[in-house]
């Protein structure tokens, strides 16, 4: 149970509290606890007695230390069943915070989208005092928009769905193999539902187990090796289960992988050589069926190289294996070169994260924590940053088997100028910029701050270069082929932020920036330890762009990341 988590445990009891329409001051009392939590640079192990802290008592104490001990917490789970679910999503309306919903739900009865929707075109919001007519033709087309969009859910939020259900299938004894498939399996930044395979010789006892485990809203269909189910989160996310042989397992996952494109380009393969794929193994020219033990030996039957899920797109990768080589893979990872500890809004402190960079076996890693002008987020003075500047430089000495560089995530702010002077960043290794504020800019005052970071002999990397969250906002519209051509000239680094939430370079510019020569670091930006994990699924979205380990930083040696640095 990291400090992270914590936080967001009480930030969210807050909030269901404003829904419920709480005194502000219970509010206020949580949110409160929480920002003390954020500003103490250390982490929960660190603190020990939270009700120590200024900001927590003996209330809000007590509920943490149930959240530490048990993982839940009492009060939550009662304000979720006393507040309408429908309420929650209206949340992500722009301006739509909790008294805001609470007075609609108080005064109108609104308890869902659909409400909201209908209270707007009979012109009963704007009536309410706190509204007027702006603000609810404003909802209405924020309401629109919602319903406008396509029905795909983005990768941050699916792969919670897949650890929750790869923990059920994990405790399933009958169960002999299961992988989850689709387009999550490929790397997707999005996907309309979801696919696990399942090899078993036991299929009802097996379904009758995974029934009962799952949340399910609606059975769509449950026959002899098909499940199909809505399972009810956040959101409801189709889920389609295939119970197979298993002997017929990995031809079954390929299959249900996809892309159709690559599936039909294989099918073609096969038939030139007097072979038929389905899902049931490989139909070989004397008529028996063969099956495989992986998808190496799959594709070795065909005379070719394994090709990971995340290439598996238009086909055209078979015509690319001689390439496979040179793509970058977890096992080529050194470092990581973006990462947040209590210093700022991080849940581990700087030793743990470090430890925990170690235990991963990188060569060597970079602390970035934010800079002042992100409030939010706790950023460094110019005074912390020296302090910590010294304390890293302390722990690097005393570490072995890991070099612990000192940097800086630096806001490049909207006015065009940088958080820090040159004589403070001349005393760090390196130096991210990176634009958190006034998103909505014209693209060349964007362009401008950009540029400035650029010019900065001291700033070796722009991080989440166009500020997109996968699925919710697009970014600050950026030039992204200028931002790329001023890389090459300026020499410098752009990110592959590897978040889910975040992804950020997209594939087609990745593309670009290796085609340009513009050296690409894949980093976790990582706010706890559990975050470095996502290095993985920055690995495979670099792989959709055929990156290739040379010109991703983070698989050279120490040596080879310095002399860069140094030029």
């Amino acid at each position: 149970m990291n400090k992270k988590m914590v936080i967001k445990h009480l930030e969210k009891i807050a909030m269901y509290m404003e829904l419920k329409g709480e005194n502000p001051f219970k509010v206020s009392a949580f949110r409160k606890a929480a920002q003390a939590l954020e500003l103490d640079n250390r982490s929960m192990d660190e603190i020990g007695e939270v009700t120590k802290l200024k900001g927590i008592g003996k209330g809000t104490g007590e509920i943490i230390t149930e959240f530490v001990d048990t993982g839940r917490s009492e009060v939550l789970e009662e304000l979720q069943e006393q507040v309408p679910k429908g309420l929650v999503p209206l949340m992500k309306i722009p301006g739509m915070g909790g008294k805001k919903i609470a007075k609609l739900y108080k005064e109108l009865g609104i308890d869902s989208a659909e409400s909201l929707q209908q209270a707007c075109l009979e012109h009963r919001v704007q009536k309410l005092a706190g509204f007027g007519p702006k603000s609810e033709e404003k909802i209405l087309t924020e309401l629109l928009a919602f319903e406008s969009r396509p029905g795909r859910h983005p990768i941050w939020k699916t792969e919670e769905t897949v650890a929750f259900i790869e923990g059920i299938l994990a405790e399933i004894s009958e169960v002999d193999r299961f992988s989850v498939a689709g387009s999550f399996r490929r790397t997707k930044e999005t996907s309309k539902d979801l696919d696990f395979i399942i090899a078993t010789t036991a299929v009802e006892a097996v379904k009758e187990q995974l029934l009962g485990a799952l949340p399910i809203e609606k059975t769509i269909a449950s026959g002899d090796t098909k499940v199909s189910v809505t399972l009810e989160f956040d959101e409801a996310i189709d889920v389609d289960f295939r119970l197979v042989e298993p002997a017929a397992f990995i031809t079954a996952l390929h299959h249900f992988t996809g892309s159709k494109d690559h599936n039909v380009k294989m099918r073609q393969l096969a038939k030139s050589q007097g072979k038929k794929i389905s899902e049931y193994g490989v139909e070989q020219p004397d008529g028996t069926l063969k099956t495989f033990e992986s998808e190496e030996d799959f594709y070795a039957s065909f005379g070719l190289p394994y090709f990971p899920p995340s290439v598996r797109e238009t086909g055209q990768e078979l015509d690319r294996a001689d390439a496979l080589p040179d793509l970058v893979t977890l096992e080529d990872i050194r470092s990581d070169l973006h990462m947040h500890t209590t210093w700022s809004d991080g849940a581990h402190s700087l030793p743990e994260m470090v430890e925990a960079c170690r235990a991963k076996g990188y060569e060597y890693m970079v602390i970035t924590d934010h800079s002042h002008y992100l409030k939010v987020a706790n950023g460094l003075s110019p005074e912390r940053l020296i302090e910590q500047n010294k304390e890293i430089r302390a722990l690097n000495r005393a570490t072995e088997g890991i070099e612990v560089l000192s940097g800086t995530e630096m806001d490049i702010l909207p006015d065009g100028t940088l958080d820090f002077d040159d004589e403070l960043l001349s005393q760090l290794d390196f130096v991210i910029a990176s634009i958190h504020s006034s998103f909505s800019q014209p693209r060349e005052k964007i362009m401008e701050r950009l540029l400035t970071a650029m010019k900065n002999p001291h700033v070796d990397m722009i991080a989440h270069p166009t500020g997109r969250i996968v699925g919710q906002r697009n970014g600050y519209d950026p030039d992204v082929e200028q931002l790329l051509d001023w890389a090459a000239e300026y020499g410098k680094i752009v990110e592959l932020n590897a978040s889910p939430y975040r992804l950020d370079l997209a594939v087609e510019y990745l593309e670009m920036a290796q085609e340009k020569g513009v050296p690409v670091a894949i980093n976790t930006d990582a706010h706890s330890i559990e975050g470095l994990e996502v290095m993985e699924i920055g690995v495979k979205h670099a792989q959709k762009a055929w990156l290739r380990k040379e010109n991703v930083v983070n698989t050279w040696t120490l040596a080879q990341w310095k002399e860069f640095l140094r030029k």
